[in-house]
């Protein structure tokens, strides 16, 4: 008897943090996963291991890899998505969750080019192009017979930066603002399709990103800068894509989903 096939997930920068809380998640969900990492092939490696474990408690086989690319690079990313293609031979989610910081955080009147252009191709370019690689992909996919029985989604994992002003990293806003834009763009292009599009904002999410301004906000989270008064978990954002590439919103395209603890909310 011939073992189902499982779907299959590209998920960029999911070596640590919120890439890496989004592949244990869809592990548990049953698909197999190309881990993606730009230079931490160690906890690429033990994210892909900590996935199986992770299919293994919901009674699940899945096969996950790892594949080193750096999505600001065109020839990376070409190399990513024909990886996949010859690993599976299918690809039915990709979550663009690559993103970088500032290595420096700087007043606007100060900060430099070289800042923006860095942050801008990791976190602008490079998911805007390796969607355009993976769309067309996907649409080669949904020619084939049976393919109506079988979901294909991208998921976008922006910041509440991308409508927030933070005046000492106005190049990480600008380019998460920038990124929304990823969205509606391609939701409007893939619908005719049947492949959905979805972003997801993350609030204050701990990570070692954040690590360095923890103290920061522990005291604004105290003080009731969200709602939900605790930090965000990658384990939160993970279940918000499962629920998505599970079928959880099938006339759903387009959408933005926050998962920011209410930061989002505006209240009197």
């Amino acid at each position: 008897m011939l073992r189902r096939m499982n779907p299959v997930a590209l998920v960029t920068g999911a070596s640590r943090g919120i890439g890496r809380g989004i592949a244990l998640e869809l592990a548990k969900c049953g698909f197999d996963l190309v881990v993606n990492f730009a230079s931490r092939a160690e906890a690429a490696d033990d994210t892909a291991k900590a996935c199986q474990a992770a299919a293994a408690t919901e009674r699940k086989q899945i096969r996950a890899v790892t594949c080193q690319a750096d999505i600001s690079s065109g020839l990376d990313r070409s190399k990513l998505v024909d990886f996949t293609k010859s690993t599976f031979d299918r690809l039915n989610l990709l979550v663009n969750n690559a993103g970088i910081a500032p290595e420096t955080r700087a007043d606007i009147l100060d900060a430099s080019e070289a800042s923006f252009d860095r942050l801008w191709m990791t976190n602008v370019k490079g998911p805007y192009f390796l969607t355009q690689l993976v769309a067309r992909w996907m649409v080669e996919q949904t020619s084939k017979p049976a393919a109506s029985a079988v979901r294909f989604d991208i998921v976008t994992v922006s910041s509440v930066s991308a409508y927030t002003a933070s005046i000492n990293r106005g190049d990480y806003c600008v380019s998460k603002a920038a990124l929304s834009m990823l969205t509606p763009l391609f939701a409007a292009r893939l619908a005719a399709h049947g492949i959905n599009v979805y972003e997801i904002r993350p609030g204050i999410i701990a990570t070692d990103m954040t690590g360095p301004v923890k103290e920061k906000y522990d005291r604004m989270i105290d003080a009731g800068l969200t709602p939900i008064k605790r930090w965000g978990k990658p384990e939160d954002i993970g279940k918000a894509v499962a629920a998505i590439a599970t079928g959880s919103f099938p006339f759903s395209t387009g959408e933005v989903l926050n998962v920011d603890g209410g930061f989002h909310l505006r209240t009197l």
